[in-house]
């Protein structure tokens, strides 16, 4: 991007909550996006939110509908995982404390006249910046073999470590990233494979992704950051967001911005889980 394609982010308040990992359901920071989103709408300033959540797996709408979906569920939230189908595209993800969660919560235009690209492609610039900033350099374009694929797979040397969703409200947008900062890629995929194993026993071929064990990795194992990655990365994230622009433009933002209230977040988690429930078989 030139210099004046970063004049969305001039204006932009920093959320930081990578260190607020509580075992919270994992429908809160989705629904504080979602409440953030029409703040946003409503005139209040873009948003970048980070967070991170110690054990959970987040599914797609298409992967909700697969035939063993409910029990594919069901045998995660006995192992402890905290689970959600989210409101925007994608498929399945583990999260864990290693993956670092990144919103842009921006004004939009309208569900029928945003470019849904642009954005993509700010939140592209974002990571790639930060990233480079680390030492490497990241690249788009889906990587087959990796969980969540899509045109908008971010690669270092040919192995993801992020993905791209975007969530379209009536005046805002936002554009959800997932990456991969430490521990092991591999593991992951392996974890993505069994739930795909269960969930889509007896689906049409094609109706799912089919999961590599090589093909992602972290920023620890692509780097050689260490156990630092998801720090180092968030740092980055800072310090990308805050070039060009003055402490005075930076206190100005955040001045205008309004956490949602507490019962508001509690409502609409309980309206996420409940829009966007796994069928049971045979519903």
């Amino acid at each position: 991007m030139s210099e004046n394609e970063w004049d969305w982010a001039r204006g932009i308040v920093l959320l930081d909550r990578t260190n607020e990992a509580a075992k919270q359901d994992i429908s809160y920071p989705f629904a504080l996006d979602e409440l953030i989103g029409r703040e946003t709408g409503d005139g209040g300033p873009s948003v970048c939110h980070l967070w991170r959540h110690p054990r959970a797996f987040v599914i797609g709408s298409r992967d909700s509908r697969l035939p063993g979906a409910a029990q594919a569920v069901r045998l995660l939230q006995e192992e402890g995982y905290s689970t959600l189908v989210r409101h925007s595209g994608g498929a399945a993800v583990p999260l864990d404390t290693g993956v670092v969660n990144v919103s842009l919560i921006l004004p939009g235009q309208g569900v029928h006249g945003q470019d849904i690209y642009r954005d993509f492609d700010r939140m592209y610039a974002l990571i790639r910046t930060a990233v480079a900033s680390l030492g490497a350099e990241a690249h788009k374009g889906e990587v087959q073999g990796s969980y969540c694929p899509g045109d908008y797979d971010l690669h270092i040397q040919g192995l993801k470590f992020c993905g791209i969703a975007q969530r379209r409200q009536l005046r805002a947008t936002i554009i959800q990233a997932f990456v991969l900062a430490e521990g092991p890629a591999q593991a992951r995929a392996r974890r993505v494979r069994a739930f795909y194993e269960q969930a889509a026993l007896g689906a049409e071929p094609g109706s799912y992704p089919l999961i590599e064990d090589d093909r992602m990795t972290s920023l620890e194992e692509g780097l050689g950051l260490g156990e630092s990655g998801a720090r180092a990365f968030t740092q980055a994230v800072h310090e990308v967001l805050q070039a060009g622009r003055s402490p005075q433009e930076a206190a100005a933002s955040a001045g205008l911005f309004r956490m949602p209230e507490e019962n508001a977040l509690q409502s609409m988690c309980e309206q996420l889980k409940q829009r966007y429930a796994v069928p049971e078989a045979g519903r």
